[in-house]
């Protein structure tokens, strides 16, 4: 975390008055302009990626999959040793700096394989014994992998620094305003995120299907180039703040300490405010009794040798305070229930056979009215219109509405939003197991088994409804977890509850590769076709979405027991309603009940 500038740095900033304090709304496009160029860029090569390392670099369908699982597992781990960077060595502007020219060099080396015939594969042979194709070498891996390792080094430093940056800019504590300009300027950037998404969905996605590769890598490249020039000749405009310690050190040096003092006595409940060490100002003057073990972290054993004259510990390796121990307590806490949304990002991640499905498929809007195809790599966009709907109505309609109806204020709570999402996922993947089941079955009936790249006479449009329940997964899991972690942590731990979301598409990256190896090597024995194969008429992808399927609804079951076990929320408690009762009136409310609150509030206090 960097601290706001000292009253003698802001000083500074004004530069005797002859100058424009550095800041303000002059800096907002430059930024915002870095993250949306680096989003256009960035996401517009993904949809269609699987393709170009099928037909390209002749990869399998297991095979290339799982390498873009790799790639999304780095790009969403690089923001945590970024944000770790930024905070404790670099600062926001140069990490951000970096990470643009690191972003920029691996879309480079990604046009080069496109533009230099060398880098990749030479193409098949047909007059050839046996027809035969050669494969990548392995220094034409090596340049593909590292256009892709560049590529998530810039997205670690950029994304979870440049909201941030952005903030530092308006942040003025003296402007009455100040909270309402921060609103719209967090407004303002997620709304441009979101077109930039939808650009690189259509736009990008329609160029590399209809020019080539050549042109649709090196649009994202230049695209790139000018969301770094744009940011780095507005240096002089910028606030800069101040390294200092990141929070991931002193959670780490809570364990350390936990580890050190592990021989020692932890003291009786009414001498605790006097052995635990914590700050003067601290409203916690001794820890928590659940995970025990780490308070010996903050148990002083010899005041004399482990504080100095000034109040601090004199190795914070060895003794902590009892706020950081709380932190720590708190990560702990949530761990399980951050972990069903991981399977939820699983199912989001199995976008390259949805891609290969709509491949395979009718993609006209209008059979008879309309020659246009919706590209194949375009049908996410769909999840993004669910996700930016869902949210806009949720907060302009649904709750004014149903407030008014009620008479008193309303709002799903977050555990209930959570497990609607999970519930939501699971919907899906049984949707693309049916659709899919129907999709196979109207090839083979029309002959095509052998045939991958036949177009089947069915509809891609049947394609939709699983995306846009992704989207609603998306939007109420993704944005009720990140909000659960906001208000469960203390206000020190912000940016790790930003960063806990983005970790879990990471694992989640890795255990689908891990689910999908299974799967095809279970599934490939005895000379059969596996469930993934590259013949996906022949594959059974079906199966492997009713695979998900199961496996997400088990995980709805999972998320229920977590919610129970972790107890009321940090708002309940200081609202003075606990043990679930807001849900149990949310739910009733719902599905119109006509319990009163108090038999609830009796059925509460007898559980």
């Amino acid at each position: 975390m960097e601290n706001p500038p000292s009253e003698t740095e802001s000083k500074q900033i004004q530069l005797n008055g002859e100058k424009k304090p550095k800041g303000g709304i002059i800096t907002m496009p430059f930024i915002i302009a870095n993250e949306a160029f680096e989003k256009v860029a960035s996401y517009g090569l993904l949809p269609n990626m699987i393709m170009y390392l099928i037909r390209d670099y002749r990869f399998g369908v297991a095979k290339g999959t799982n390498v873009l699982f790799m790639w999304s597992a780095a790009t969403n781990f690089t923001p945590l040793l970024g944000a770790f960077l930024s905070d404790s060595y670099l600062g926001r502007f140069l990490t951000i700096a970096i990470a643009s020219l690191s972003s920029f060099s691996g879309m480079v080396l990604l046009w080069l394989t496109a533009m230099l015939p060398q880098v990749k594969p030479s193409p098949c042979d047909p007059t050839a014994a046996g027809n035969h194709c050669g494969s990548a070498t392995a220094s034409q891996l090596a340049l593909l992998y590292s256009a892709f390792a560049l590529i998530s080094i810039g997205s670690g430093g950029i994304r979870p620094c440049s909201l941030a940056f952005g903030a530092d800019q308006l942040d003025n504590k003296e402007n009455p305003k100040n909270e309402r300009v921060l609103e719209s300027f967090f407004g303002w950037y997620y709304a441009s995120s979101a077109v930039a998404v939808l650009i690189a969905f259509t736009a990008i996605v329609y160029i590399q299907e209809h020019l080539g590769w050549k042109i649709g890598f090196g649009v994202p490249a230049v695209l790139m180039l000018i969301a770094a020039l744009l940011f780095v000749l507005a240096f002089p405009l910028y606030v800069r703040r101040n390294v200092t310690k990141s929070l991931f050190t002193g959670l780490a040096q809570v364990v350390v300490a936990a580890y050190v003092n592990r021989k020692l006595s932890l003291p009786n409940q009414h001498d605790s405010s006097i052995t635990y060490y914590h700050m003067k100002d601290s409203e916690l003057k001794a820890p928590s009794h659940k995970l025990r073990f780490l308070n010996k972290a903050c148990l002083i054993s010899n005041r004399e040798e482990e504080i100095g004259s000034d109040g601090f510990a004199l190795n914070p390796w060895r003794l902590c305070t009892t706020d950081k121990v709380e932190e720590l307590k708190a990560l702990i806490k949530v761990i399980p229930i951050w972990s069903t949304g991981i399977m939820m990002s699983i199912n989001t991640s199995q976008s390259s056979f949805q891609l290969l499905q709509a491949t395979s498929m009718d993609r006209r809007l209008s059979r008879h009215a309309s020659s246009f195809q919706v590209p194949a790599g375009s049908f996410g966009m769909f999840t993004i219109i669910a996700l930016a709907m869902w949210v806009v109505l949720y907060d302009r309609a649904v709750i004014p509405l149903v407030s008014k109806i009620r008479g008193r204020p309303f709002r799903l709570s977050v555990k209930l939003r959570m497990g609607l999402g999970l519930f939501m996922s699971f919907l899906a993947m049984a949707i693309s197991a049916m659709v899919e089941t129907l999709r196979r079955k109207k090839a083979l009936s029309q002959g095509y088994a052998n045939n991958a790249n036949a177009i089947v006479d069915i509809s891609a449009m049947w394609l939709v409804p699983q995306y846009v329940l992704h989207g609603l997964a998306e939007a109420l899991t993704a944005i009720g977890q990140t909000e659960f972690f906001y208000t469960e942590f203390p206000k020190s731990m912000s940016s790790i509850a930003a960063s806990l979301f983005g970790l879990g598409m990471a694992v989640a990256s890795l255990l689908a590769s891990v689910i999908l190896n299974a799967v095809n090597e279970l599934t490939s024995r005895n000379g059969e076709y596996s469930w993934v194969s590259d013949n996906i008429n022949k594959g059974h992808y079906n199966y492997y979405y009713w695979l998900l399927a199961i496996m997400s609804f088990i995980n709805v079951i999972y998320y229920v027991i977590c919610s129970w076990s972790y107890g009321p929320l940090v708002d309940q408690v200081r609202n003075g309603r606990v043990n679930g009762v807001r849900e149990e009136e949310e739910l009733l409310d719902i599905v119109g009940k006509g319990f009163e609150k108090e038999d609830l509030r009796h059925v509460v206090k007898t559980n």
